[in-house]
Formats: C-alpha cells, sequence, structure tokens
C-alpha cells in the first residue's frame, strides 16, 4: 500500500493551471457537494425547529424564510423564529398548542381584529370592563358582567348598549367565525328564570347573538354560542375580585382551523379548551 501511495502521490502534487479541465471538474464537483449539504442542513434545521413548535417549545413566527431547493440554506441561517433574508412567505405556521395550521396572512388578520376592538372599546378597556387576549382558539374579548348585565340575569344593560354597538361595528367587518361563551362564578343559581349556572352563562351567550344579528345584521352562519358555567375560571372564585372577573362573557375571533378528523366514518370532536387559570 506504500508503494501506491507513493505512485499516485506524486501525480496529485503536480501544478496544475486554472485553465485544466480535470482541475475544472473537480472544483465544481466540491462546489456542487458543499451547496449541496448547506441545502440539508438547513432542511433539517427547519425540520427540527417546525417539530419543536408543534410541542410548544418555540413560538410561532410571521418571518420569512427561504423554501426552495435550489436555494443554498446554510444551517446558521435556517432559523425560523428569525431569519434575516426574508426570501419566501412561510405559506403555514404551527399553531404550537394544537397543532392547528393557520397562515401568515390569517395571524395577522387576527392582529389587526384585535387593534380594531382596542381603538374601538378604549373606554371600557379603561375601566375595566373589558379585556383581551390571544389564546390558541383565536382573540378572545372578555365583557365583564358588572358592565353589560345586571346581576344573576341576562339583560344586557341599557348602558353598556353603545358600546355593543362600536363592537358590532368592527365584527360585522370580521371575516372570521365568531363564537360567544357566557362564564359565572361558583355561586349557584336557582331563581325563577335560571336553575343553575349552566342556563345562565347559556342565556347571556344567546342573548348577545339575538342583538347583534336583529340590531346590527351580523351574519348568523359565523355565530355559535356556549355556556360553560363556572367550569371555566380565569381568576380564583375565592374571593370577591376573583369572581367578579369570572362573570363575563367572552366573544372568540376564532382563528382559522382545519376540519375536524374522521374517527370511523363519524367526524372526531374536540373537547373545549382548556381555560383554568
Amino acid at each position: 500500500m506504500a508503494i501506491e501511495l507513493a505512485n499516485v502521490t506524486p501525480a496529485l502534487s503536480q501544478p496544475r493551471t486554472v485553465t485544466d479541465p480535470a482541475y475544472i471538474k473537480i472544483r465544481d464537483l466540491i462546489y456542487a457537494s458543499s451547496q449541496v449539504d448547506k441545502r440539508k442542513a438547513g432542511r433539517l434545521a427547519q425540520a427540527i425547529q417546525v417539530a419543536f413548535q408543534e410541542l410548544g417549545v418555540f413560538e410561532t413566527s410571521n418571518t420569512k424564510i427561504p423554501l426552495r431547493d435550489d436555494d443554498a440554506m446554510p444551517f446558521e441561517k435556517a432559523q425560523v423564529v428569525e431569519n434575516v433574508q426574508r426570501n419566501t412567505d412561510l405559506k403555514k405556521l404551527v399553531n404550537p398548542m394544537k397543532g392547528t395550521l393557520t397562515s401568515a396572512a390569517e395571524a395577522q388578520s387576527l392582529q389587526d381584529a384585535q387593534r380594531a376592538i382596542q381603538k374601538a372599546l378604549n373606554p371600557e378597556i379603561q375601566r375595566h370592563e373589558v379585556s383581551m387576549s390571544m389564546r390558541p382558539e383565536g382573540l378572545v374579548i372578555s365583557l365583564t358582567e358588572m358592565g353589560f348585565f345586571d346581576s344573576g340575569t341576562a339583560t344586557i344593560r341599557p348602558d353598556s348598549l353603545d358600546a355593543i354597538s362600536r363592537l358590532a361595528e368592527v365584527l360585522k367587518q370580521r371575516p372570521e367565525s365568531l363564537r360567544f361563551e357566557g362564564h359565572t362564578d361558583n355561586i349557584p343559581i336557582h331563581n325563577l328564570r335560571f336553575a343553575s349556572n349552566w342556563e345562565l352563562s347559556t342565556s347571556r351567550a344567546t342573548e348577545l347573538i339575538r342583538l347583534l344579528i336583529t340590531q346590527y345584521g351580523l351574519a348568523a352562519s359565523h355565530l355559535s354560542a356556549a355556556g360553560y358555567g363556572e367550569f371555566h375560571p380565569v381568576a380564583t372564585n375565592n374571593t370577591s375580585a376573583g369572581r367578579a372577573q369570572n362573570r363575563r362573557l367572552d366573544v372568540v375571533v376564532l382563528a382559522p382551523f382545519q376540519p375536524p378528523r374522521l374517527d370511523n366514518g363519524n367526524l372526531k370532536q374536540e373537547a373545549p379548551p382548556e381555560r383554568g387559570p
């Protein structure tokens, strides 16, 4: 073997000119191999990033990254969370909480809705009668009982109609579906109208829907109602302040989602999202 190396080494060590066809061929092969390695590293890094997003380790991002296979993507530039090249839209973002695929444009749409509602309901937000949060299911607008309903009833307070009108004007322009969720504290209720907090929470949701359809012309096909009673609190029920936060009506501007999966030919229903503190 030593003799063979001795015979080969001088041949490789002979000086070559840049115009030598053999030299050019070897150079091009080495360059092409390096580019393939870069693309493989980039795709691997991207796959790992998306997997971590599905597990909820990384937040989703609207960042634009190069996705074409013919583009070299060095490993150090394949970070999905932030990338300076911003060459191509990342067509799908993974919702880390539920694995739902949401486009960048749709995520931006929810943020636009949040800004519009914040502007429309700024007086109520300042008085802590309205709060907003972005959750996996979409944008949640919480209307407190204190600001919108008489205690123990589904009757909408007359002095809250101006705020509802401003909210309706924003929602009417939105393409997303809306879900109205009634919530109560854990104090039992039993009167001539409601036998339990289930009935009270559901009636408040349907009452606001009725008003938005009949008075403000919102499309009924985009609206749905749910009543959760006391079972999805956002604060402790051990204090009066906490119970006041739990007595609320949530208007959820729903993020787009994929249809329910089929389970043995039947639609597989998902449980309602956890909404605890």
